[in-house]
C-alpha cells in the first residue's frame, strides 16, 4: 500500500486542494514580480513567489517539506516586511496577514502530510498552529484601534475655563469669526461630559440634494444669532429655527437651479443697528448704514445659479432696497456663463458694511472661460462698491457695455476673512483656467494665480499677494478660509494669517504685509515635456512648518489590503514618472501627491487661540496625470463636478491636449500608499511642532470595490468637511467616510465621543449657548457625502441631559 493512501479521501482532497491554492498564489506573485523587477522595484515578490509556489506543490504531492519550505517563506516574508516598512501596524499587517492565515492552515494541515509519509508524529504543530491563530487574533483585532501616526507628547492643550466677560454670545459668521477661528469659547461641555451628549432635536429641511454625485453634497456650516439658527440648503433655502427646539420660525424657498452643483457652505449675518464705521485707516471712510424699510438685521446667501439675495433675519422676507426686491445679479460683467462654468461655492464674507464674494470657475474645461472676479457690495443697498478683476486689477469698476471682466483670470471660490482691526480682507485664490496647461497664462495670471490676497474691504485696493505655487499645474488652488491667529516670533506677538494647502503645506504670514514668519525655502523643481510651458524651476516650501499627509513616496510606501493589490500598486508606482511634491504633468504618466484634492481642501483649519495650537484634517489622495496631445475639435467638458475630483478623460478646449487623470487607487479601489488616508493634527503654533496627530474615519459605510464593509476600522480615511475646537478641550468633526460627528480631546487626539449620523455629513459643526434656557449645543447638517450615494435632510442638535 502506499504511503498516501493512508490518508482518507478527504485529506487528500484537502491537502491537493491547499497545496494548489499555494501554488498558483505563489506564480501569481512571481509573475508580478518579474514585471516589477524589469521596472527596477523590489526583488522580493518574485523570490518570494516561487519559494511560495514550490512550497504549495510539494504539498500538493503530501511532502512535509512543503510545509517547512512555507515557513521559511514566511518568515522571509516578516524580516523582509520588517526591514521595508519598519515596526508600523498597517504597512506590516498588509505584507503579512494573508500569509500567516495561510501559515495557520498549512500548520494545521501539517500532522496530516506526516501521516502521508507514514509517521504519526507532528501533532506539535498544534502548539505552532495556536501561537500562531494567536497572533492572528491580535493583528485582527489591532485593526479596531487607532494608530496615532503622531503619538501624543503631552503637549497638547490644556483646559483653561472661559472668562464669562469672554464667553461665545453668537456664531455670527462662517467661520465664528471673521477670521475663521472655528473656535468657541464655551466648556459647558466638556472633555468630562461629553460622552454623554444626547440627541436634542432633529429638523428635516425638505430639501434633499439629487444623488448624481455631480456636485450634490452637504457642506453646510450654519450661523446662530440669539434664539435663532440659520441654515441654507442644497438649493440656497433659507431657514431660520428655534435655538432650543428646532421647530421652524420662517422659511424662504428660494429654489435656486444647477446641474452641476447643489450645495450652500454657509451664509452671512449683518444687523445695522449694531454696526460701526470702517476704521480710520481706510482709504474709504463709511457712515453707519441708514435705516431700511425692512431688514435691519439681514441674512445673506450667494446661490449655485450666481445671485447675491438678502432677506429679513426675523422674517425670512427680501429684503427691499437691496438690489432688484432682494436679489443681485452676480453673472452682471461676466460675459458667457453658461451654468457649469460659474457657479458661487462658499459664503459671502462681511467685511464691516461690504458684502464681498467669489466665484468658482469650473476647471479644466477651455481656455475662455469666465473671469474670477472679486466683487463687494453695499450690504443695505446691494450697489457695488468695487471690483477686484486680477487681469485688470486697476479699474475697481464694473466694465463698459460690451465688455466684460478680462476671461479665464484666477477665481477664488474657498472662504474668505476679514480682519476688522485693519479693514484688510483675505482671499484664497485659485489658478487660472486650464489649470494644468499654463503656455497661455498672462504675468497678472501668474501673480495672482495659487497665492493669498490681502485687499482694502472698502475700497477693493490691493495690500498684498503672497504665491504658494508659481504657474500652478496640479489644481493646488487655495482651498479654505485663512484664519488669522496672535503669532509669537522673537519674543513678540504678531498679528498673523494661516492657511493650509491642497499641496499639504501650511503658511504664516504676517498679516500686515504677507511676509513669511515662518521659514520658507524655494525648492528646486523638475520640468516635464509640455511644448513652450513656462515651468517654474522652484517652488515655495513651507519648512518652517509641519508638512501634512505629503511626504515623499518611495516604492515601500505602497500599501494593498493583500500583498497583491500592494504589488499592483508598486508596479504602478514604478512605471510613472515621480519627482516629488511638483512633478509636473507631462506626455508621460507622472503621479502627483498629494493630488489635487489634497491635502487639505475647504473645511479648513481650527484654532485655540486660548493655548496656541492650530487643528488641521487632511486627506491623502493621489492622483496621476498624462497630457494628450490632441487634435481638439472644440469640444469642451462639461464643467461637472467630475472634472473637480478629476476623474477620467477630459478635452481642455482650446489647447493642444486633453487630460487624463484619475486617482491612484489599487484594484480594489484603495490608496496605493500606506494608511493612513485621512488624520487629525494638532500642532503647537509655539514651537510649530506636532503635539498629536490620529488617524479619522473607518471603513463602516465605504470599503474594498465601494462595498460596505460594516466594521469599524480605524484605518484613516480622507476627510472632506471642517473641524470645531472648544475651550472645553474638545475637537468635533463630522467630514469623514463613515456616517459619525466625533469629538476628541484635543490635549492627545483621543477620540472620546461619537454620535451616528443617518446619512453621511461634510458639513461643519458649529456650537452655541441658548441665551433663552443657557443650554449648549452642538449643531450639524447631514444631507450626504462624497463618497456614498445616500442623502438626507437633517439638521440634528446635541445636548448634555
Amino acid at each position: 500500500m502506499k504511503q498516501s493512501q493512508r490518508l482518507s479521501g478527504i485529506s487528500k482532497f484537502i491537502l491537493v486542494g491547499l497545496g494548489v491554492v499555494i501554488a498558483l498564489l505563489g506564480l501569481a506573485l512571481a509573475a508580478g514580480g518579474v514585471k516589477l523587477v524589469s521596472l527596477g522595484g523590489s526583488w522580493y515578490f518574485l523570490v518570494g513567489g516561487l519559494v511560495m509556489a514550490v512550497s504549495g506543490l510539494l504539498i500538493a504531492r503530501f511532502k512535509p517539506s512543503g510545509a517547512w519550505l512555507f515557513a521559511a517563506f514566511l518568515v522571509g516574508t516578516a524580516i523582509w516586511a520588517v526591514s521595508d516598512a519598519g515596526l508600523v501596524f498597517w504597512p506590516v499587517f498588509s505584507r503579512l496577514f494573508m500569509f500567516s492565515v495561510i501559515g495557520l492552515v498549512v500548520t494545521l494541515v501539517y500532522p496530516l502530510l506526516k501521516r502521508a509519509n507514514g509517521s504519526v508524529a507532528g501533532r506539535g504543530a498544534y502548539a505552532v498552529a495556536a501561537v500562531l491563530a494567536v497572533g492572528v487574533a491580535v493583528a485582527a483585532g489591532n485593526m479596531f484601534v487607532a494608530h496615532p501616526t503622531v503619538a501624543a507628547t503631552g503637549t497638547g492643550p490644556g483646559l483653561t475655563p472661559v472668562e464669562p466677560d469672554k464667553a461665545q454670545k453668537d456664531w455670527a459668521h462662517y467661520g465664528n469669526t471673521e477670521g475663521g477661528s472655528r473656535f468657541a469659547a464655551l466648556d459647558q461641555i466638556n472633555r468630562a461630559n461629553v460622552d454623554k451628549l444626547k440627541v436634542a432635536w432633529t429638523y428635516h429641511t425638505g430639501d434633499v440634494a439629487e444623488s448624481d454625485g455631480n456636485g450634490a453634497e452637504d457642506q453646510l456650516t450654519p450661523l446662530q444669532v440669539g434664539n435663532k439658527v440659520f441654515i441654507c440648503t442644497p438649493h440656497n433655502n433659507l431657514i431660520a429655527l428655534d435655538a432650543d427646539t428646532g421647530k421652524e420660525l420662517w422659511k424662504n424657498a428660494i429654489n435656486a437651479q444647477s446641474k452641476v452643483w447643489q450645495r450652500c457652505r454657509g451664509m452671512a449675518y449683518f444687523d445695522a443697528s449694531a454696526a460701526i464705521a470702517q476704521p480710520a485707516n481706510s482709504k474709504i471712510i463709511e457712515a453707519k448704514p441708514a435705516p431700511a424699510a425692512n431688514c435691519q438685521r439681514r441674512l445673506l446667501t450667494n446661490t449655485i445659479d450666481a445671485r447675491l439675495i438678502a432677506v429679513d433675519a426675523d422674517t425670512g422676507e427680501f429684503c427691499q432696497g437691496f438690489g432688484n426686491n432682494g436679489q443681485v445679479d452676480l453673472k452682471a460683467g461676466l460675459g458667457d456663463v453658461p451654468d457649469s462654468y460659474y457657479q458661487l461655492s462658499s459664503a459671502p464674507l462681511m467685511a464691516g458694511t461690504t458684502v464681498v464674494v467669489g466665484g468658482r470657475v469650473a476647471d479644466n474645461v477651455q481656455t475662455d472661460m469666465p473671469g474670477g472676479v472679486i466683487r463687494g457690495f453695499d450690504v443695505m443697498t446691494g450697489a457695488m462698491r468695487w471690483a477686484f478683476d486680477p487681469g485688470n486689477p486697476q479699474d475697481k469698476k464694473a466694465p463698459a457695455d460690451g465688455s466684460t471682466y478680462v476671461r479665464s483670470t484666477p477665481n477664488s471660490w474657498a472662504p474668505m476673512s476679514y480682519d476688522p482691526a485693519t479693514n484688510t480682507v483675505f482671499l484664497p485664490m485659485g489658478s487660472s483656467s486650464t489649470d494644468i496647461y499654463g503656455v497661455e497664462r498672462s504675468k497678472l495670471d501668474h501673480t495672482y494665480g495659487a497665492s493669498i490676497l490681502a485687499l482694502d474691504a472698502t475700497s477693493g485696493e490691493e495690500r498684498w499677494v503672497f504665491q504658494t505655487v508659481h504657474n500652478d499645474l496640479w489644481d493646488f488652488d487655495l482651498p479654505m478660509q485663512p484664519s488669522l491667529i496672535d503669532f509669537t516670533k522673537d519674543g513678540k506677538t504678531v498679528p498673523a494669517v494661516v492657511i493650509g494647502t491642497k499641496a499639504g503645506q501650511i503658511y504664516v504670514l504676517d498679516r500686515a504685509t504677507g511676509k513669511p514668519l515662518t521659514d520658507v525655502k524655494e525648492v528646486p523643481v523638475k520640468a516635464a515635456n509640455i511644448p513652450n510651458e513656462p515651468y517654474s524651476p522652484t517652488q515655495p516650501k513651507s519648512v518652517g512648518m509641519p508638512e501634512i499627509g505629503a511626504q515623499h513616496l518611495t516604492e515601500s510606501d505602497m500599501w494593498g489590503a493583500t500583498p497583491y493589490d500592494q504589488l499592483l500598486c508598486r508596479i504602478d508606482f514604478k512605471g510613472m514618472r515621480y519627482d516629488g511634491l511638483y512633478t509636473a504633468p507631462g506626455m508621460d504618466k507622472s503621479l502627483s501627491f498629494p493630488g489635487s484634492l489634497g491635502g487639505m481642501n475647504w473645511g479648513s483649519l481650527s484654532t485655540d487661540p486660548v493655548h496656541g495650537f492650530i487643528f488641521v484634517n487632511d486627506m491623502r489622495l493621489g492622483l496621476w496625470i498624462q497630457m494628450i496631445p490632441s487634435q481638439n475639435k472644440g469640444q469642451a467638458a462639461g464643467g461637472g463636478e467630475a472634472l473637480n475630483t478629476g476623474m477620467g478623460a477630459v478635452p481642455l478646449k482650446g489647447t493642444p491636449y486633453a487630460v487624463n487623470k484619475n486617482r491612484f487607487l489599487s484594484v480594489a479601489g484603495i490608496p496605493c500608499q500606506a494608511p493612513p488616508f485621512g488624520t487629525l493634527t494638532a500642532i503647537d503654533m509655539k514651537t510649530q511642532k506636532i503635539a498629536w496627530q490620529v488617524p479619522v474615519g473607518t471603513v463602516e459605510d465605504t470599503g474594498p470595490l465601494g462595498i460596505r464593509m460594516h466594521l469599524p476600522i480605524k484605518i484613516g480615511l480622507p476627510t472632506l468637511g471642517g473641524t470645531l475646537s472648544t475651550q472645553g478641550g474638545l475637537i468635533f468633526i463630522a467630514g469623514t467616510q463613515d456616517f459619525y460627528l466625533r469629538a476628541f480631546n484635543s490635549g492627545n487626539g483621543e477620540e472620546v465621543w461619537k454620535a451616528r449620523l443617518p446619512v453621511g455629513s461634510q458639513g461643519g459643526p458649529m456650537t452655541y449657548v441658548s441665551p433663552k434656557t443657557g443650554k449648549q449645543y452642538i449643531v450639524i447638517t447631514a444631507g450626504g457625502a462624497r463618497q456614498s450615494t445616500d442623502r438626507g435632510d437633517y439638521v440634528m442638535a446635541y445636548a448634555l441631559p
